[in-house]
């Protein structure tokens, strides 16, 4: 590259490893500067992008530097005809996150493969996510369970998380679904409003 990439300072944090089934494990290697890294991918196929970027972390040799990719999800309960069915839902969908010690050649690894769009922050200098926030996403995806509450709430109106892993975040509520007892609501993730399934006692008005 003729124009290198900028790396950031990354403060020392506590390694926060995964383990789940929508997990690709490139490698076991315990980098201990590796961090975890948003990256845009096609909506829809991020399975098979997952696969590629191992794939290509060892086809080039950076399985010490590439270590996991993870496509959170969620168990939902989906109603239909009257039917109840449990279906794996992505969190996020056209997201990817990336566990990775950043450097050149692991930037353009990733960016130039096939499905990638880019990293989440400055094109040039993507920064790692906040190990709350990788935390916080990763009991996101452990959670299961139904509600059904009337919701006291309407579109477009501002709340506060009180309960589960986005405790405390502000967000104003996108979608309500009184049959699945859920509300959909616009936080503030990655720098950007993203939307959150969420259970109606988990919020409450501003």
């Amino acid at each position: 590259m003729t124009d290198q990439m900028q790396i950031p300072e990354v403060p020392e944090v506590q390694e926060v490893r995964v383990q789940s089934p929508n997990l690709v494990n490139i490698s076991d290697v315990d980098n201990k500067k590796a961090r975890w890294y948003v990256v845009h991918v096609y909506s829809g196929h991020e399975k098979k992008i997952a696969e590629a970027l191992r794939q290509r972390a060892q086809t080039l040799h950076l399985t010490d530097k590439i270590i996991q990719v993870l496509i959170p999800t969620q168990d939902k309960i989906q109603i239909r005809r009257g039917m109840r069915k449990t279906v794996s839902e992505k969190i996020f969908p056209g997201y990817m996150l990336v566990k990775l010690e950043m450097a050149d050649d692991v930037w353009l690894a990733v960016r130039t493969t096939d499905g990638v769009t880019g990293f989440v922050g400055m094109s040039s200098k993507p920064t790692p996510l906040p190990k709350s926030e990788v935390e916080a996403i990763m009991k996101y995806t452990e959670q299961s369970g139904e509600a059904s509450y009337k919701a006291d709430f309407v579109d477009g109106e501002a709340v506060k998380v009180v309960e589960g892993p986005f405790n405390d975040f502000l967000g104003s509520v996108d979608k309500i679904d009184e049959e699945k007892g859920k509300v959909t609501v616009l936080l503030n993730i990655f720098g950007r409003e993203t939307p959150v399934e969420l259970d109606f006692l988990q919020i409450k008005k501003v």
